[in-house]
């Protein structure tokens, strides 16, 4: 019997993979247990479909993640801080900090964990800070630290 697994099966398949299987274990496991639907015409369509929406989807997101990354493409943040010698911080200025006067500057959404900073910024000075938007789609923004007068 053919079925279509509607969720990832351990030593069999991934979700969505058309499998072989035998009768039995169609009727006595997957089809009870709502891992899997038999492959019949109507489901096969309505498969094909939820594919190609996933990937008009996936095209998508990709276009607007490489338009916002044209858009912060270049932009310098200046913030200023409290500092000791040497050009010390004192504090640090963080990933949230960061992201969020991008969002009030840019006026977009932009979630923290997309900025790639290692640690917290504790000097003065310029440092590039990447933002990693959709898989394979980043882009880089400088963030500039000026001592406060």
């Amino acid at each position: 019997m053919k079925v279509i697994l509607k969720q990832d099966v351990k030593a069999l398949g991934k979700k969505g993979e058309i499998k072989e299987v035998s009768d039995g274990y169609a009727r006595n496991f997957l089809l009870p247990k709502n891992l899997a639907i038999e492959a019949t015409a109507g489901n096969l369509k309505i498969l094909a479909e939820v594919k190609e929406n996933a990937i008009q989807k996936e095209i998508r997101e990709e276009a607007e993640a490489k338009a916002l990354a044209e858009r912060l493409k270049g932009l310098t943040i200046t913030f200023k801080a409290k500092t000791g010698e040497n050009g010390r911080l004192f504090g640090s200025i963080t990933a949230k900090e960061v992201a969020e006067q991008i969002v009030k500057l840019a006026k977009v959404e932009l979630d923290k964990r997309k900025l790639a900073i290692d640690d917290a910024i504790k000097t003065l000075g310029d440092h590039p800070v990447k933002i990693h938007l959709y898989k394979g789609v980043t882009t880089e923004v400088i963030v500039k630290v000026e001592p406060e007068q």
